[in-house]
């Protein structure tokens, strides 16, 4: 019988793991905006959140000595993933003082399209089960 059990629930696991991939392979962007992206965000981010956007060395969640947190790594392991396009946008916009970060803004330095291009590469970072979860979250909303 625990045989049996174990079977199913492999089988399960095995065939979510399959929706999860399949469901999260259509992106929201395309490969242009990915690579307009890249050339975006190495010239405006990577100084601060990294090439690839893994972030900087160190734990992102600790102040710095004035206080301020360090820029997150936008690349899936923090907690970018966790918001809508909307809430990106307004970060990118407004910068994130109102976060506790020192990011400036870029309402004035990056268009809409720029904008959106800049989250494509960073997504592009993202594991599909990351994405799809941000998808599940409303993320496109």
């Amino acid at each position: 019988m625990s045989r049996l059990v174990i079977l199913i629930a492999s089988l399960f696991v095995l065939s979510c793991d399959q929706n999860l991939k399949s469901n999260a392979e259509d992106r929201w962007y395309t490969r242009d905006q990915v690579d307009f992206g890249a050339v975006l965000f190495s010239k405006n981010c990577a100084v601060c959140h990294g090439e690839e956007a893994e972030g900087p060395v160190g734990d992102w969640r600790q102040r710095l000595d004035d206080g301020s947190f360090p820029p997150p790594p936008l690349n899936g392991s923090a907690h970018a993933w966790h918001h809508p396009i909307s809430m990106l946008l307004q970060v990118i916009n407004e910068g994130g003082a109102s976060f506790g970060g020192m990011m400036p803004a870029f309402s004035d330095t990056l268009g809409d399209g720029d904008k959106l291009a800049v989250i494509a590469y960073f997504q592009s970072y993202w594991t599909d089960e990351v994405y799809y979860r941000w998808e599940l979250m409303g993320g496109t909303d």
